[in-house]
C-alpha cells in the first residue's frame, strides 16, 4: 500500500491531482490511500496527530505558493524529521530549482491543464521505478572507513593528486576519500547516469542544472569543467538524460 498526500490551496488542482493519481495508480495496479490537504498548516496538524518520528506518507505532491505555509517552507519542516519521503512540487512557477535541491524534491510539475496528466504520469513513473530500485546501493572502503551509500546521493567524483574525492550530497554535504583510479569508478558506475566530463571528473547527471561550453553547473551552484575533447560526447549525454526524466 502506498500512501499518498496532496497538499493544495486551489480546489481545482487538488481535485485534478488526486484523480489523475487515482488513475494512474488504478492502471499500474499499485493499492493506495491518498488523502488531500488545503493548507501547510492542516498537513502539519494531521502528522502532529499521528504522533511519528517519520512522515505517514510515501509521497507528498506540494503546492508551492499557498498561504501561510508554502510548499518549500513545508518541505522544510518534513525534512527535519524525514528524508525519505518523495517530495513532488505542484506550481505554476519553475523557477525554484535550489529550494527544490535543498529538500530533495524529485519533481515539479507545472500548473498546466494541457500537460498536467503526461507531467503526473512521468513523476508516478519516475518515482515507481525509484522504489524498486532504491536498494541501488555501492559499499567502498574510504580513508574515513567503510561506507555504504546510494548511488543517487553522489553529486560527483574528483580525482586529485592520486585520490578520489567523492561529493555526497545532502543537508550537510560531506566527502569521502580513497586511493583508487578514477577509471574504475567510471566502469563501476556504468548504467547509472554518471558522466565523466574530464579526466577528472566523474558527474551524475541527475544533479546537473545547467551546461555551458566546458562546464556544468550543478544544482548546489558548484561549476565543474567539462574538457574539450570531451565536450560533444557530454552535450550528447546530458541531453538524452534530460530527455529520460
Amino acid at each position: 500500500m502506498l500512501y499518498i498526500a496532496i497538499c493544495d490551496d486551489e480546489k481545482y488542482f487538488l481535485s485534478e491531482e488526486k484523480k489523475l493519481i487515482t488513475k494512474y495508480m488504478k492502471e499500474k495496479g499499485y493499492p493506495c490511500q491518498i488523502d488531500s490537504f488545503e493548507s501547510g498548516i492542516d498537513f502539519i496538524d494531521s502528522e502532529r496527530d499521528a504522533n511519528r518520528n517519520k512522515c505517514q506518507y510515501d509521497i507528498l505532491f506540494l503546492d508551492v505558493n499557498m498561504v501561510r505555509m508554502n510548499g518549500i517552507e513545508l518541505a522544510e519542516r518534513i525534512r527535519k524529521y524525514d528524508n525519505n519521503v518523495y517530495i513532488v512540487f505542484v506550481t505554476a512557477f519553475i523557477d525554484y530549482s535550489l529550494e527544490g535541491y535543498k529538500v530533495d524534491a524529485i519533481r515539479y510539475i507545472l500548473k498546466d491543464n494541457e500537460s498536467l496528466k503526461k507531467s503526473m504520469y512521468e513523476c508516478l513513473d519516475a518515482i515507481t521505478d525509484r522504489m524498486s530500485d532504491i536498494e541501488r546501493k555501492v559499499t567502498l572502503e574510504f580513508l574515513e572507513g567503510k561506507k555504504t551509500i546510494r548511488l543517487d546521493d553522489i553529486l560527483y567524483v574528483e580525482s586529485n593528486l592520486h585520490k578520489l574525492i567523492f561529493h555526497i550530497r545532502g543537508q550537510n554535504e560531506k566527502n569521502y576519500t580513497m586511493y583508487e583510479k578514477l577509471d574504475n569508478m567510471d566502469k563501476k558506475f556504468q548504467g547509472h547516469h554518471f558522466c565523466r566530463i574530464h579526466k577528472s571528473y566523474l558527474v551524475n547527471l541527475k544533479y546537473v542544472q545547467d551546461m555551458e561550453r566546458y562546464a556544468v553547473t550543478l544544482v548546489n551552484g558548484e561549476k565543474v569543467c567539462i574538457s574539450q575533447p570531451r565536450y560533444k560526447e557530454v552535450r550528447e549525454k546530458f541531453i538524452c538524460y534530460q530527455g529520460e526524466i
